[in-house]
């Protein structure tokens, strides 16, 4: 039952990290140690499960597929969207940057965790290391393309953006919010709008099962370049999450009045700006201690 709980605690915090754009679930996933675990799960659902089915029943299809596992991560993901969808909401309109300084800090602390796995320190590892970053910095500088609530436009932008949620880095919220999918996702989840939401699942669902294919060759057949890749992804994407921003241009008003701005980095106005953001950039530090602890209460092949 311990173990039970660590998993359900990283799907929590799993499921708060894919709320907030510029982070990614995947990253969680693998500072706390689950992510080839999570990866090979998903990638593992396929037509071998039937051939399970017909010799164990149902206890063989559990087990073949690791469903235990999966079962209560997807727990704690979705207790986390459900119960905290509207408090991100709030602060993402309300207090940005003290939200962005605490992820901030998070994925800034996940750096080396991530990139001292990385056995091979030749030079081509650490150009696909930068390859990684250059290209999740222009990802994470893209303006919002278009903004839609029809189901089927939020089904292929919620496959395009589940790729990105279990790829430490690159947040699949983050890719909601350039397709303009993001605001509708986010309302769709505070409404309990239950047509547009099981289209978004629809979409997750059916690219996690063809992309975690992709993912788990990469990792077993080129491991160290992909983690090169995956660790430049994460220091790409610290472009999203630089806590102040400068309004640039309206993009659109929300059905309750309030404005979605385009925004750009800027430099902070003063040491009262400052400090605040720097305390809850450690306080974010701090998180991924507290979550790579987490990670030793079940072993996994990413450790």
């Amino acid at each position: 039952m311990r173990a039970w709980a660590g998993v359900y605690a990283k799907g929590l915090a799993m499921g708060l990290a894919d709320l907030v754009p510029g982070v990614s679930g995947g990253t969680i996933a693998f500072i706390s140690g689950i992510y080839d675990e999570l990866v090979a799960t998903i990638a593992c659902l396929d037509g071998r499960l039937l051939g399970a089915f017909r010799e164990g029943g149902v206890r063989g299809v559990w087990q073949a597929g690791n469903l235990g596992f999966l079962a209560v991560l997807l727990a704690g993901i979705g207790t986390s969207v459900f119960a905290f969808a509207g408090l991100l909401h709030w602060l993402l309109a309300n207090r940005p940057a003290e939200l962005w300084a605490f992820f901030f800090g998070l994925v800034a602390a996940s750096v080396p965790l991530v990139g001292r796995r990385i056995a091979d320190r030749r030079a081509g590892i650490w150009t696909l290391a930068a390859a990684g970053a250059v290209l999740a910095f222009v990802i994470t500088s893209l303006p919002p393309l278009v903004r839609s609530d029809a189901p089927l436009f939020l089904a292929a932008a919620a496959a395009v953006a589940a790729c990105a949620m279990i790829l430490p880095g690159i947040s699949g919220s983050f890719i909601l919010l350039i397709l303009g999918a993001y605001a509708p996702v986010i309302a769709a989840l505070d409404s309990l709008d239950f047509v547009r939401l099981a289209a978004v699942g629809l979409g997750v669902v059916a690219s996690l099962l063809a992309f975690s294919r992709i993912l788990r060759r990469l990792l077993a057949r080129h491991r160290t370049p992909t983690l090169a890749v995956l660790t430049g992804f994460l220091l790409g994407s610290l472009n999203a999450l630089w806590p102040w921003k400068a309004r640039l241009r309206e993009l659109y008003t929300h059905g309750d009045g309030r404005i979605e701005w385009l925004l750009g980095n800027r430099w902070p106005a003063g040491a009262g700006e400052i400090w605040p953001a720097v305390a809850l950039s450690f306080l974010g530090a701090a998180a991924v201690l507290a979550i790579r602890r987490i990670g030793d209460t079940r072993g996994s092949g990413a450790s």
